[in-house]
C-alpha cells in the first residue's frame, strides 16, 4: 500500500504545482530511487486526464558517461531533449539519489565540455518556463543518501521532507495559496526598492535591483517552496560575502566560500575546502562570475541545513545568491552554463536593507506583510 503522504504529495504537484489539464502532455522523470513518488505522480497525471510519459534513470549512469564519453559524445545532445521542449506541456523532475557524492571526482574538463554543449538547451528550457510554454516543477523523494547528507535518520528525514511539502495535511493546496497571497504583498513592496544591502558576519554586499522583477515562489516550480527572488543588475554588485553553509553543486561540496565583487564581477574567491572546483566553475564562462539571483528564504517549516538546495535556499531566516544564469522572469539577462545557489544564515545578527530602510533582522522581516 502506498504511503498516504506520497499520494498526497503527488496529487498536489500534479493538480496545484503543474495544474495539469485533460489532454495535456506531461513528462515525469527521475532516478529509480524515487519510484514510490514517480508511480503516484504517474497515477495522479492519468487521473487528471493527462497524456503521461516517464523517463526513469538508474544509479551509475552519470558516472559511466563521464568515465567513458569521448568529446563527440560529450557534445552530443539527445533528440529527446528537443522533443521535451517542443512536444510537452509540463515536466516534473525528481531528485532521488542513491549516492549524492557520485560526481565529486568527475573530470573537470569533461564537465566543462558537457556544460558548454548543454548551454543552448538550458537557455531554451528556461525561456520556455518563463513564457509558460512549458510548466516545470522540481521536487525530491527522501532516499537514505539524502538523509545521510542531512545527518538524519532516514525516517526522520522522511518526516522532514513531507512536513515541508505538506505542512497542512487537511488542506495542503490551501497552505500554498495562502503563502502566495502573503508573499505577493512582500514582492510588491520589494519591487519599489532600487538596491538591496545584506549585512552579516564577514559579509557586506550590495546588489542593484531597480527595474528588475521580484518573483513570488509558492509551490509551482519547486515543491516544497518558499522564497522571493530577483535578478540583480549584472554589473552593479559590490562588496564581500561569506556563505554560512557548504555550497553543493553537481554533487561536489565546497566549504566556507567567500566572494569579493567589484562592478558586478567576482574578482577574488576562496574556499576552505573544494577551492579548485569553485575556481573551475567561476572560470566556466564570463557569466559565471556574476550573480543571476538574489533571494530571501521564507519557508517556516524548513529550519535546518540539509545539503540540498531545494530545501536549504528556502530556510526561513536566510538569504541566498546564485552565481551564473539568471531566471528570465526576474528580468535578469546574465547567461552562463552554471546556476549555483549559496546560502547566508541571517538568524544571528544578519540584516537586509531595501535602499536605506532596514527590512529584515535576525531572521525576520521588520516590515508588515
Amino acid at each position: 500500500m502506498s504511503d498516504p503522504r506520497v499520494v498526497q504529495m503527488a496529487e498536489v504537484i500534479i493538480n496545484y504545482s503543474i495544474g495539469l489539464q485533460a489532454g495535456e502532455k506531461i513528462l515525469i522523470g527521475g532516478p529509480v530511487g524515487g519510484a514510490p513518488l514517480l508511480k503516484e505522480l504517474y497515477r495522479a497525471a492519468l487521473r487528471a486526464g493527462g497524456l503521461a510519459s516517464t523517463h526513469i534513470t538508474l544509479p551509475g549512469f552519470e558516472k559511466i558517461f563521464f568515465d567513458e564519453a569521448n568529446t563527440d559524445q560529450l557534445q552530443w545532445l539527445s533528440p529527446l531533449m528537443k522533443v521535451l521542449l517542443e512536444e510537452f506541456d509540463a515536466y516534473v523532475s525528481l531528485w532521488a539519489d542513491d549516492n549524492t557524492k557520485e560526481g565529486t571526482h568527475f573530470d573537470l574538463q569533461k564537465r566543462a565540455t558537457r556544460g558548454k554543449a548543454m548551454a543552448p538547451f538550458q537557455k531554451e528550457f528556461m525561456e520556455k518556463i518563463n513564457t509558460g510554454e512549458l510548466r516545470w516543477c522540481g521536487s525530491l523523494y527522501p532516499t537514505p543518501a539524502h538523509a545521510q547528507d542531512a545527518e538524519m535518520a532516514t525516517e526522520d528525514y522522511e518526516a522532514f521532507v513531507f512536513s515541508a511539502c505538506l505542512p497542512d495535511l487537511e488542506d495542503p493546496i490551501g497552505f500554498w495559496r495562502g503563502m502566495e497571497a502573503r508573499q505577493e504583498i512582500l514582492v510588491t513592496y520589494l519591487q519599489q526598492a532600487k538596491q538591496m544591502r545584506l549585512v552579516a558576519k564577514d559579509t557586506d554586499i550590495t546588489v542593484k535591483t531597480a527595474g528588475r522583477s521580484w518573483i513570488n515562489c509558492c509551490g509551482h516550480k519547486n515543491f516544497p517552496d518558499g522564497e522571493v527572488f530577483t535578478g540583480p543588475i549584472e554589473d552593479a554588485t559590490t562588496g564581500h560575502v561569506r556563505f554560512t553553509y557548504p555550497a553543493v553543486y553537481q554533487g561536489v561540496e565546497v566549504e566556507d566560500v567567500q566572494l569579493w565583487f567589484e562592478e558586478g564581477k567576482v574578482v577574488k574567491a576562496t574556499a576552505g575546502k573544494g577551492e579548485e572546483f569553485l575556481l573551475s566553475m567561476l572560470d566556466r564562462d564570463e557569466g559565471a562570475r556574476r550573480l543571476g539571483e538574489f533571494a530571501i528564504g521564507t519557508n517556516p517549516g524548513i529550519t535546518q541545513f540539509t545539503r540540498h538546495t531545494l530545501f536549504d535556499e528556502k530556510i526561513q531566516g536566510t538569504a541566498h545568491m546564485a552565481l551564473g544564469l539568471s531566471i528570465p522572469e526576474s528580468g535578469g539577462v546574465n547567461e552562463s552554463q552554471i546556476h549555483w545557489d549559496m546560502v547566508v544564515d541571517l538568524r544571528q545578527g544578519g540584516q537586509i536593507f531595501a535602499d536605506d530602510q532596514l527590512i529584515y533582522e535576525n531572521g525576520h522581516f521588520t516590515i508588515d506583510f
